[in-house]
């Protein structure tokens, strides 16, 4: 009911507003849901290893001070709309993929670095997106990092997802490396950006001060290569400063990249260093929300979430897409505990039987991992019970 109020109020906003829309995209898996958690302090949006855990487009939203940050974690993959219906996705997603970045003020681009099968380029769904919206500010983030046992691997990475570019200034990679497989220590790895004289008010902490021309941020290397000399540097690019419509086919970096971060977002390292960039980056602005909203969900929606996480962690292949969740009951106990009945509609026999699990196994660990999430999210102690059924 709290929830429900403050979305219906007027926000309570300061005398100067600051605001920001930002839309997350990657591929599937690169990160983009633990990430907005992480930014927003609480688990909101639902996390899985399967495609389309999100699958409505609820916004998440940070209220520092005087500023707002609105997060919408953008679909780009909605575009292919048979793969839609057959994961049973929201109408309004399907309704326009492109809806959430149309208002967005700045988009954060999401990569794996730990996969190496998509690391070394962007899709075309995300190239297309960020070419079909070159006004748009765009910011490169690299997730996983804490994964990769060879550092170094960033520098080929960030120059191939840039194509060699970022804010408009030319990157320059100088590397030396020497073998050592018997060397166990850390070795530094730099990277190097010089940044224009009108943007050393805003730039991120991931890139220390080294003197007042250059930036650059130490990366320790686990691997088996000790670094002698690496770096970026950056000088004016040739060519056009505003990227517009352009070919896609041989494309697999972004050469409008504003910004580089590289983070843990499991781990939430790094995570505020984006965070007070992304504070910084806001405008004047009225806000959308009062202060004390986190998600523009109902209370409702983010349980139907937390619930599918799970059943898509447990249940194989294409089987959770096809579960139909009916909230039976949904009230308030005699101690302020939240009592909670869903019952869970499959289309076969067999897939009731995969749900429930031996002796109830299944369907018992998804009510108690679901139920522990939900207290933590609505900070009071909930009795979820689950009923699996076949629907007729």
């Amino acid at each position: 009911e709290e929830q429900d109020r403050l979305l219906r109020h007027q926000p309570d906003q300061p005398q100067n507003p600051k605001v920001l829309r930002i839309a997350i995209i990657g591929a599937p898996n690169a990160g983009k849901s633990t990430l907005s958690n992480q930014l927003l302090g609480r688990k909101v949006f639902p996390v899985s290893q399967k495609v389309h855990t999100t699958r409505c487009k609820a916004r998440g939203v940070v209220t520092y001070e005087d500023t707002q940050l609105m997060i919408v974690i953008e679909c780009v993959w909605l575009t292919h709309l048979h793969l839609s219906f057959r994961h049973k996705l929201d109408e309004a997603m399907l309704t326009d993929p492109w809806d959430s970045m149309k208002h967005a003020d700045l988009v954060l681009v999401l990569v794996d670095v730990s996969d190496h099968w998509t690391r070394n380029c962007l899709s075309k769904e995300v190239l297309k997106c960020l070419s079909r919206f070159p006004q748009i500010p765009s910011v490169l983030v690299l997730n996983k990092v804490d994964l990769l046992k060879k550092k170094f691997i960033l520098l080929e990475l960030i120059t191939e997802l840039t194509e060699g570019i970022v804010n408009g200034k030319k990157l320059e990679v100088r590397s030396a490396f020497k073998h050592n497989s018997s060397s166990s220590a850390k070795s530094p790895l730099q990277i190097t950006r010089a940044f224009p004289p009108e943007n050393r008010a805003h730039e991120p902490r991931c890139l220390q001060e080294t003197d007042q021309a250059q930036e650059s941020s130490s990366l320790d290397s686990n691997g088996d290569m000790r670094t002698s000399e690496s770096s970026l540097v950056t000088e004016e690019a040739q060519g056009p400063k505003h990227c517009g419509p352009r070919d896609l086919k041989n494309m697999k970096g972004w050469p409008c990249f504003q910004e580089i971060f590289m983070l843990a977002a499991l781990r939430g390292e790094e995570v505020d260093t984006l965070k007070r960039y992304l504070l910084m980056q806001a405008k004047p602005g009225p806000w959308e929300f009062h202060s004390g909203v986190l998600t523009s969900q109902s209370p409702q929606e983010i349980c139907d979430n937390i619930i599918r996480e799970k059943i898509l962690e447990y249940l194989p292949l294409e089987v959770p897409y096809g579960v139909i969740q009916v909230t039976e009951m949904w009230e308030e106990g005699p101690s302020g505990e939240l009592l909670i009945m869903q019952n869970l509609l499959v289309p076969r026999k067999s897939h009731m039987m995969m749900l429930i699990g031996k002796g109830g196994k299944v369907i018992s660990r998804i009510a108690q991992e679901a139920g522990q999430d939900l207290m933590n999210v609505f900070l009071c102690d909930v009795h979820l019970k689950l009923k699996v059924e076949v629907k007729s």
